[in-house]
């Protein structure tokens, strides 16, 4: 099974940058994606209901804003939305089950446009985390994915000596990001590619940031016990991310789950 996580930065916008074309070479049986900013009702008819798709979509209240979609090949059934059902009007988690394989998609807040936006994520990092802990400690295999909005380390971030005061690598936020990892997560990127510099998932849109790949990895794929023993390959695909969003789409091939 190929499972992508992929931060569109606009669904609407990704279909007509040509989205499905990248999907059509990728290959995905599952695909969670964040920042939808649409409405099924919104998108061409073949992404409104894709015949070849099940998908679960949680919308954000406010529209053209935030929101999570998962696509799969194969029936999934829909667990739960928000951190363990709590009201999430910012659709930001949304938990599925496809093949005895729990899938949660999530779109942590950004906190870099404000103080209040800060202290809004700092919150939500603080009632994430225990339910996060719950998920880890399933017998059933867990992925969670998603733009988590944190980079962990300074190999993480090209810039990172200037960036030590910025929303998504504040020192509190990478804490808070290598405990997640320390108490059983497997951070399925970083184990893949071992100690070196990136890859990088996400870009600005200043300068030549993304042509020269001085970027951030905040997309994530993380993986409990369960899971972890099914993985078999991890990849970055940058060259979505050059066409479509601001954010590559990362992918996980996993064997022994149909």
């Amino acid at each position: 099974m190929r499972i992508l996580t992929w931060n569109v930065n606009g669904l609407r916008a990704a279909i007509r940058k040509g989205f499905e074309r990248h999907v059509d070479r990728m290959q995905p049986d599952v695909m969670m994606l964040q920042e939808v900013r649409a409405l099924p009702e919104q998108l061409p008819d073949d992404w409104a209901a894709p015949p070849d798709w099940h998908v679960e979509w949680h919308p954000a209240q406010q529209k053209g804003y935030s929101g999570v979609a998962t696509f799969s090949r194969l029936p999934q059934k829909r667990l739960v939305t928000g951190i363990n059902g709590a009201p999430d009007p910012e659709g930001r988690v949304l938990a599925t089950r496809v093949n005895g394989l729990d899938l949660v998609n999530v779109y942590l807040p950004s906190g870099s446009s404000s103080e209040a936006a800060q202290e809004k994520k700092n919150h939500w990092l603080e009632e994430f985390a225990p339910w996060c802990s719950v998920l880890r400690r399933r017998r059933r295999p867990v992925i969670l994915v998603g733009d988590l909005n944190i980079a962990r380390c300074e190999q993480d971030i090209f810039h990172w000596r200037s960036n030590r005061n910025s929303s998504g690598f504040l020192p509190h936020e990478r804490d808070w990001m290598n405990a997640l990892i320390d108490s059983g997560w497997a951070d399925l990127v970083r184990e893949q590619f071992g100690e070196v510099d990136g890859p990088y998932t996400w870009w600005s849109n200043r300068g030549q940031a993304r042509a020269l790949d001085r970027g951030w990895r905040i997309d994530y794929i993380l993986a409990n016990n369960g899971a972890q023993r099914h993985v078999r390959q991890v990849h970055v695909d940058r060259k979505a991310a050059l066409e479509v969003s601001d954010h590559a789409p990362v992918l996980v091939d996993l064997d022994g789950v149909e």
